[in-house]
């Protein structure tokens, strides 16, 4: 069957070899592009919306998982319907938890041929079920919704070193000069910003430098919940949810005068009962 893709790698050589594997293997497949990196991925997948992408897991900048998150959120989903999702990692951690968290598939570096077959027989067979006309329902779109946030929380998720939920964060005031043991339960809401991590209080902003994938395994589930994929917020913090006249939610909090955006990733969580 006739299809397009995207392919994502950071190393030449390897995209080469996955792009001649995926020639031989599916012929009728066009690979409308292939780029280095995560930040590329998102803007030429937006602007050609291919069926399949083959995401490399770490990338320069921004990586697979972070170029998921993000097409997720911005896919136009009125347009085309959201792309099957391949990873492709050096690394077997990475690919059982893509595979056990139920995406399409993943390919291992270096691409073994046979290996590869089977992971283009799946494509074809969930691009064969993927009817036009039913992709753009919402019970179609939340369903690989479903699917992507499955595979995004597997493949990111990894146990607190202390084997619990943090309960301190040293974090720095502005300027830098002093660092300050920030209880986590005073915590409101956590959202990446460059090269930190900002830390909001009822009435300060202090910056970390660990990465918010790096922080959410150390927070409590329960307590900290996932809105976006730059924002982290306390659960028992979220005052109201409201939604603009595009249909996108925003959160309002109890303490803070912030507005607060919502993925359509986690959408789900804030439906009426």
């Amino acid at each position: 069957m006739k299809a397009t893709a995207l392919i994502a790698e950071d190393e030449p050589l390897l995209a080469q070899a996955l792009r001649a594997e995926l020639a031989a293997a599916w012929p009728d497949l066009e690979v409308v592009a292939c780029v280095g990196d995560g930040a590329s991925a998102v803007r030429e997948a937006l602007q050609r919306l291919p069926q399949v992408l083959f995401l490399d897991v770490r990338m320069p900048g921004q990586d697979g998982l972070g170029a998921a998150a993000e097409l997720a959120d911005t896919w136009p989903a009125d347009e085309a319907p959201m792309p099957q999702l391949v990873f492709v990692t050096a690394y077997d951690e990475y690919a059982a938890r893509a595979f056990e968290t139920q995406a399409i598939d993943y390919v291992l570096k270096p691409v073994q041929p046979e290996r590869l077959r089977k992971t283009v027989a799946r494509l074809q067979q969930a691009l064969a079920a993927q009817a036009p006309a039913a992709a753009a329902e919402p019970a179609a779109l939340e369903r690989t919704l479903a699917q992507w946030r499955q595979l995004l929380a597997g493949a990111a998720a990894a146990p607190a070193p202390n084997g619990g939920p943090l309960r301190f964060i040293a974090a720095s005031e502005a300027g830098g000069a002093t660092v300050r043991m920030v209880p986590v339960d005073e915590v409101l809401y956590f959202e990446a910003a460059d090269k930190y991590v900002r830390v909001l209080t009822a009435g300060h902003e202090y910056l970390i430098r660990t990465p918010l994938k790096q922080l959410l395994p150390q927070l409590d589930p329960d307590i900290f919940w996932q809105v976006h994929r730059a924002v982290v917020v306390r659960s028992s913090a979220i005052e109201a949810v409201h939604r603009d006249e595009t249909g996108r939610q925003h959160l309002s909090l109890r303490g803070r005068d912030d507005r607060i955006p919502v993925s359509r990733l986690y959408a789900h969580l804030f439906r009426a009962m």
